[in-house]
């Protein structure tokens, strides 16, 4: 089953469920998304009743909009302690503690940051929010006398978008101050079968402009990146799923792996893949299967055979959040085909509506091996040359 929910929902997952007849939990938003004779759906009481009979029961969602629906209607299975465990970075910290026992980490009520004394702390360390979402309120500390500017920037970035998601998702009043890492980062779609096992479905390396830069903007994956990271990511997935004891659950989990090769986790997002329908769809330009599918059908990717015909092309999520310094609001146009003429190979764009939500959109990207200028240069850029008024 699948439990949609806003903010978006992409045309490929449209199309998945249309096509292999997947039963969409009936809810406000869903009723928007299909006609009702274009697609199967179940009732929530349905939904439940399945959940009782047979508690192998999959569910996928979308978004961590769900999180309220899950929590009200499956109290009786493991799915909200699940959730919970992982969403809130506290937790997931204390969790992983007999892993990591050295592992700096620190939590801080949001009204208390700015009285909050840092000096005593390990830099860098990241603050960010203890349920967050897309790198919203997230920020590296160097030294000590960064503190209050940056305590600053987080209470003017919570006005901004603290009422964008439920509490669930977006819940700014406890943050957590945690180690940095350093290393490279990688994102991970995968899930785990009903014996714990892991099954990894697409793995990207995070870029970033420089050390300070926190943002999402750039994903990529290609054969390298799967082939180099395959058998130790599952490794590490297999351990931290044995602590957390979890089964038929699909994740987006996060990690940074050190110069020495250890693989340090930095959150779970539970239940679903990468945010906005990003990196699933990623998968499917990328590596040419459907991970909705190979999820909900209990399917594993052949690696070794999908990676034996593929060439070195990167395939690249280019997340176009606003860093303008101007309000969507306030901005009355956004470049979008000048925007695409910088990439020279554009697989998809999606427009997104600026003016309620902190970003342009997305674009899916093929890029020829050794010519990543184009996407070391939307890198660092602030987007601002696309803002028409």
């Amino acid at each position: 089953m699948i439990l949609l929910e806003g903010p978006y929902v992409s045309d490929f997952l449209k199309q998945t469920i249309k096509e292999y007849r997947i039963p969409v939990i009936r809810n406000s938003f869903s009723v928007g998304v299909f006609a009702e004779e274009e697609q199967l759906t179940v009732s929530a009481e349905e939904a439940v009743q399945q959940m009782k009979r047979n508690p192998e029961q999959l569910i996928y969602t979308n978004s961590e909009n769900s999180i309220h629906w899950i929590e009200e209607h499956l109290s009786f299975t493991s799915l909200p302690g699940k959730i919970n465990l992982f969403k809130n970075k506290v937790r997931f910290r204390e969790l992983l503690r007999p892993l990591f026992p050295n592992y700096f980490f620190q939590s801080i009520p949001f009204g208390e940051l700015a009285t909050t004394d840092v000096s005593g702390y390990s830099f860098p360390f990241i603050i960010k929010p203890a349920v967050g979402f897309f790198s919203m309120g997230v920020y590296k500390v160097d030294k000590a006398d960064e503190w209050p500017g940056i305590v600053e920037k987080i209470t003017e970035e919570v006005k901004l978008v603290q009422d964008l998601y439920p509490k669930e998702v977006f819940d700014s009043t406890e943050f957590i101050a945690e180690a940095s890492i350093d290393g490279i980062e990688y994102a991970i779609d995968c899930y785990y079968n009903a014996e714990g096992e892991p099954v990894i479905l697409n793995i990207m390396k995070h870029l970033f402009s420089s050390d300070k830069d926190m943002s999402d903007r750039v994903y990529i994956t290609s054969r390298e990146v799967i082939s180099s990271n395959l058998e130790p990511m599952k490794r590490f997935l297999k351990e931290m799923g044995t602590i957390a004891g979890i089964q038929n659950f699909a994740a987006h989990v996060e990690v940074r792996v050190d110069e020495a090769g250890r693989i340090v986790p930095i959150e779970v997002n539970p239940m679903r893949f990468g945010g906005w329908c990003t990196t699933p769809d990623l998968a499917w330009y990328a590596h040419g299967f459907n991970i909705y599918d190979y999820f909900l059908s209990k399917k594993e990717p052949d690696w070794e055979q999908l990676l034996a015909d593929k060439n070195d092309d990167i395939f690249s999520v280019v997340v176009l959040d606003n860093s303008t310094g101007t309000e969507g609001k306030n901005i009355s146009s956004f470049d979008y085909e000048g925007l695409l003429q910088d990439f020279e190979s554009p697989l998809e764009l999606r427009k997104v509506d600026y003016g309620s939500y902190p970003l342009f959109g997305f674009v899916f990207v093929q890029t020829k091996d050794g010519q990543m200028d184009e996407l070391l240069r939307i890198l660092k850029s602030d987007l601002s040359e696309y803002i028409r008024n």
